[in-house]
């Protein structure tokens, strides 16, 4: 008898443990939200005056609205800590021109995208030997620290660049203007934030050549949260908010902007 009532005893120690890993991972439980977003982006995410600001700042605060968040806020993440980030709990959701891929998908869970960007080319405005991606070999591209996009250029397409390593997109930005690198190649919309700051001394080339599908991370295996998440997405297209804030960040720029509820990854 008293072995019986240890053994249920236990199991419901077990059953409450698990409850609360799962309310802990889950996105759409709780009712503060922490989004992970990027500081030095501009358009997409910078800190200015102690606020992040930018179109995944003001998606991030839209998607964490329609989970059920009463109170959005925000921490500033990199290409290299986004994962560790999201595992430790420390952020609850991450957009961050977070390209999904087959590799990511294996440490987090991808809602959306949210956004298909497709990668392409920035030069100085008086640069006419970059014209499109194939020109890029022998010369001197910028790797920002965790990002795969120079990884798309060289093991993706063959082609044999001279890299040099960057921390950031800002500052790969800041050596293409001191004539450090010759080109910069990554998603559009990354580049269009940083050319609308110098359009007089940069282009984009207008050549992509991959997509990159930006998607809401998530803690891996939560499921519910994600489904949530692109709920939310499908919403925020619908009703307009979408097309009102690519137009707000991006439509100086000139980028054609696509404006239709992108098709999901799926959740897993």
């Amino acid at each position: 008898m008293q072995a019986g009532l240890v053994r249920k005893t236990a199991a419901l120690f077990l059953a409450l443990a698990l409850t609360g890993c799962t309310a802990a991972a889950t996105a759409s439980q709780k009712k503060t939200i922490v989004v992970g977003v990027k500081s030095d982006q501009p358009g997409l995410g910078l800190l200015e005056n102690g606020a992040h600001r930018g179109f995944e700042v003001d998606a991030g605060t839209y998607i964490a609205r329609r989970l059920g968040a009463t109170r959005v806020t925000f921490k500033t993440v990199t290409s290299e800590d986004r994962e560790r980030l999201l595992a430790a709990g420390t952020v609850d959701l991450v957009l961050a021109s977070y390209s999904i891929t087959a590799e990511r998908s294996t440490k987090v869970t991808f809602g959306g995208p949210y956004y298909v960007a497709h990668q392409d080319i920035m030069v100085r405005k008086d640069e006419q030997g970059i014209r499109s991606v194939r020109d890029l070999a022998g010369r001197r591209m910028c790797q920002a620290s965790g990002s795969v996009s120079s990884q798309r250029v060289t093991s993706g397409l063959g082609i044999a660049t001279r890299l040099v390593p960057s921390p950031s997109y800002s500052e790969c930005f800041k050596k293409l203007l001191a004539d450090e690198v010759d080109a910069v190649s990554t998603g559009d919309l990354v580049l269009a934030g940083f050319a609308t700051r110098a359009r007089d001394r940069v282009r984009i080339t207008n050549t992509p050549f991959t997509d990159e599908r930006y998607g809401v991370g998530l803690r891996k295996g939560d499921i519910e949260g994600c489904e949530g998440v692109n709920k939310a997405i499908t919403q925020m297209y619908q009703d307009g908010t979408a097309a009102h804030l690519l137009d707000k960040w991006f439509g100086a720029s000139g980028l054609r902007l696509t404006t239709s509820v992108p098709e999901f990854e799926g959740c897993s």
